[in-house]
C-alpha cells in the first residue's frame, strides 16, 4: 500500500515541475529579449553618444545584462 501512496503522490509532482519549467523558460526568454534589444540599441549609438551617456562601447553587454535583470525583477 505504501507503494501506491508514494506513486500517487509523485504523479502530481511532475505536473508542478513542468509548469515551473515553462514559467522559468518564459522568464529567461523575456530577459534575453530585453538584453538583445538593449545591446542592439546601444550598439547603434556612436561613440560620442555613448560618451554622453557615460558609457564606453566595452560596457554595452554588462549594462544590457543589468538592465534586463532589473527590468524582469520589477
Amino acid at each position: 500500500m505504501a507503494v501506491a501512496s508514494t506513486h500517487t503522490a509523485s504523479k502530481s509532482a511532475p505536473a508542478f515541475g513542468i509548469a515551473t519549467l515553462i514559467e522559468n523558460a518564459k522568464a529567461r526568454f523575456a530577459r534575453y529579449r530585453m538584453y538583445r534589444q538593449t545591446v542592439n540599441e546601444l550598439a547603434g549609438l556612436s561613440d560620442r553618444e555613448l560618451a554622453d551617456l557615460g558609457l564606453h562601447r566595452s560596457m554595452i553587454r554588462r549594462v544590457a545584462m543589468q538592465a534586463a535583470n532589473d527590468h524582469i525583477a520589477q
